[in-house]
């Protein structure tokens, strides 16, 4: 092992009362510190239950203001401080009124705030109106420099788009994190179930760690939340992972309960699979691209 740290993933339900998931969140966060890990991502949204399952202008409420030194970025600064930790949480933002985003914040080893990144891609399907609530982020694709890795961030959505990840990857990232909240709609469509899905979301992300030679990660919510206008619900699927840059599973917590995933990753793998290939960056041919640009290519 050459340069090896220790991730930890925290997932969890979550309930109708904010403070509770919150310091539930904070003592799981605690809990993977006492395993040894370095760097602690939470899932998409942590702090209450999946709102966008309904259109609900009384849900801006739970946004927040996310200024260094107040507030909930000011307890978690504190927090990576104290654990001597890298911190990554996802937040519901408050920009001003009438503009709200999904953010991720992340905190460095010596509680230093590092910034944020907003969620680019933003889906709108039954049971997902992200659309009705989030705007879509205009920091682009930063890449977060910490004391144990090189961070890149996703949300969710993002997690379908190979471009994504190659940016972050072109800006240095070591490893990619993905807060994420993502199940099968209830009642349970036997057929959806049946038909793959949770097999795509894997494969991938597997796709994104082996075309970048990175570390992936996402962390998951889990459990079942009914829709807050009691029709039917979301049956999160959990099964949080950590994948190497030959798209290996190192680590990955279980599809039905709570779980604080530890599991060690060595940096070192990279620059070998990076040095030994060549494809992430040497022959890409950048000069033949410009139709990515473009929305269709008719």
């Amino acid at each position: 092992m050459g340069k090896t740290v220790k991730l930890g993933l925290v997932q969890m339900t979550c309930g109708d009362d904010v403070s509770e998931n919150y310091d539930k969140a904070i003592s799981y966060a605690r809990q993977a510190a006492g395993q040894g890990a370095n760097i602690i991502c939470l899932q998409e949204l942590f702090k209450s239950r999946y709102f966008p399952q309904v259109e609900d202008h009384t849900r801006y409420g739970l946004a927040e203001e996310l200024r260094e030194g107040e507030g909930t970025l000011l307890d978690l600064e504190h927090l990576a401080a104290e654990l001597g930790v890298v911190l990554v949480a996802s937040l519901f933002e408050k920009r001003a009124v009438g503009l709200y985003h999904n953010s991720t914040v992340v905190f460095d080893a010596d509680g230093s705030y590092l910034g944020k990144y907003r969620k680019m891609h933003i889906p709108d399907d039954p049971g997902y109106y992200e659309k009705f609530y989030f705007t879509p982020g205009d920091l682009g694709f930063p890449v977060f420099r910490t004391k144990f890795a090189n961070i890149g961030v996703m949300i969710c959505w993002d997690q379908w788009f190979p471009e994504s990840a190659r940016l972050l990857a072109l800006g240095g990232a070591e490893l990619i994190l993905v807060p994420t909240a993502i199940g099968h709609k209830l009642p349970e469509d036997v057929e959806i179930r049946e038909s793959g899905y949770s097999h795509a979301w894997q494969t991938v992300q597997y796709g994104h760690a082996v075309a970048n030679a990175c570390y992936f990660a996402a962390v998951n919510r889990v459990g079942v939340e009914e829709s807050p206008d009691g029709v039917n619900g979301i049956n999160f699927w959990g099964q949080s992972f950590v994948a190497d840059p030959f798209g290996r599973v190192v680590a990955q917590a279980a599809s039905d309960q709570e779980e604080v995933l530890v599991c060690p990753i060595d940096l070192e793998l990279i620059s070998e699979m990076r040095d030994g290939w060549s494809f992430p960056f040497r022959d890409r041919r950048v000069d033949a691209y410009g139709g990515l640009t473009s929305l269709y290519l008719d």
